[in-house]
């Protein structure tokens, strides 16, 4: 005959609570990972765009640069002229 001993105690069901909280964090992670990655990806395209606007702005001011360069040596040929 077998051992009483031997049995394998009764499995306990998941209570409800147990079970709420489990899909209540595993939820909580997943939402999060999605706002992560919605958030990085927004951050790179702003990243992007403000490192075009940045390039943009060094582009103009050089321009700027060059132009006030020009006037200055011609306003210095008027003044050598007369």
């Amino acid at each position: 005959m077998k051992d009483a001993g031997s049995t394998l105690p009764a499995r306990k069901p998941v209570g409800a609570f147990r079970g709420g909280i489990f899909g209540f964090l595993s939820g909580a992670v997943a939402a999060g990972a999605v706002v992560y990655y919605y958030i990085l990806g927004e951050y790179r395209t702003s990243n992007e765009m403000l490192n075009e606007d940045i390039n943009a702005l060094q582009s103009a001011t050089q321009k700027l640069q060059t132009y006030i360069g020009e006037l200055e040596s011609r306003m210095d040929q008027l003044q050598k002229k007369k």
